[in-house]
């Protein structure tokens, strides 16, 4: 079973184009899946259309009665994942913004099949891009995936601020029953989770790759959500946390390896 993501403030133009794209694809290479969808607290006609579409396509609705971020979004929609999914399912999290074509889900999948843990859809792999962003935007983004690549470096990821990926569901349920509520900390802090996430299944070992994409920014219909100053400092905070010399995560790999060997004694 695969299960997709989608955190939705106030997408009432884009999910009546999204939702029908994802369902095609799915027909069509015939693997079940189901959507887990959170309406932040949207002041548009969002909940009303998940409430039509949910009557026809496979969904479940979480709802907060005021937006409350991506952070907190994430964190419900990743909780409620771990609790429905088996350990050989699969979890896609997507924008619902219409910037994320389901075609590359495919090419995702089969990384998957290769053993990965989490794959990445990324702008900085050969082939990848993106359309309609203007210049400022591409650039910052850009800059910020390597101060992340710099503070955080994985093997073979570049892109670091795309939430668009494939996670084995195995590896989200043991970040979860790792950090508990903690799995998302800075809950507060603009788009900083999509880094987080990573953070922490690296630390967990996880197996990353990426594939090429193009974000395609002109199919966008709602405003962007992200706080360019709020997220910035919360990449700061993230690498404060994590090399802090008095405790910080970093600190705690001795702690991750020996849950790490238990986990793997009790699967043996």
């Amino acid at each position: 079973m695969i299960y997709l993501l989608l955190p939705a403030y106030n997408e009432e133009e884009s999910l009546p184009l999204l939702i029908p794209k994802i369902d095609r694809l799915f027909r069509s290479i015939k693997r079940e899946y189901r959507f887990i969808v959170c309406d932040d607290g949207s002041k548009d006609k969002t909940a009303l259309i998940l409430k039509e579409l949910s009557a026809g396509y496979p969904m479940e609705v979480l709802s907060h009665k005021i937006n409350r971020g991506l952070g907190e979004t994430s964190r419900d929609l990743f909780e409620r994942a771990a609790e429905l999914t088996k350990s050989d399912d699969l979890i896609i999290r997507m924008d619902c913004d219409n910037t994320h074509e389901p075609a590359f889900i495919c090419h995702m999948l089969s990384k998957v099949e290769e053993g990965y843990d989490v794959v990445i859809a990324s702008r900085f792999q050969k082939g990848g891009g993106q359309i309609g962003l203007n210049s400022y935007k591409a650039f910052i983004s850009f800059c910020a995936n390597i101060f992340m690549k710099i503070f955080f470096p994985i093997k073979g990821v570049w892109e670091y601020s795309c939430g668009f990926r494939v996670y084995r569901a195995e590896i989200i349920k043991r970040a979860i029953e790792y950090f508990g509520n903690q799995f998302i900390l800075l809950k507060g802090l603009g788009f900083t989770c999509t880094l987080e996430k990573l953070v922490k299944l690296r630390m967990l070992n996880a197996r990353f790759t990426e594939i090429p994409f193009v974000l395609r920014y002109d199919q966008k219909r709602s405003q962007s959500k992200m706080v360019g100053s709020i997220t910035t400092f919360g990449y700061f905070i993230l690498v404060i946390l994590y090399y802090w010399p008095w405790g910080g995560w970093y600190g705690d790999r001795n702690k991750i390896r020996e849950y790490l060997r238990e986990k793997n004694k009790c699967a043996e």
